[in-house]
């Protein structure tokens, strides 16, 4: 069998926990934050989950925990 390829565009978005969850960087921080209030801007500086409907598809395209 050979070696199952990981998805680089979903390695350079997700990276596993210990507890194999699935860590992302929230979204909607990159520009144009002056009418966002600073609170939200705060949350979005923690780190996010993917959703556990999403675990499974987003490990398909991680084969070896990248």
């Amino acid at each position: 069998m050979p070696k199952m390829k990981t998805k680089r565009a979903a390695a350079k978005r997700y990276s596993l926990t210990g507890t194999q969850k699935i860590k992302i960087k929230r979204n909607n921080l990159r520009h144009i934050l002056t009418k966002m209030s600073s609170g939200s801007k705060r949350d979005k500086r923690k780190a996010g989950f993917v959703h556990s409907a999403d675990c499974r598809q987003a490990k398909r395209m991680l084969p070896y925990g990248a």
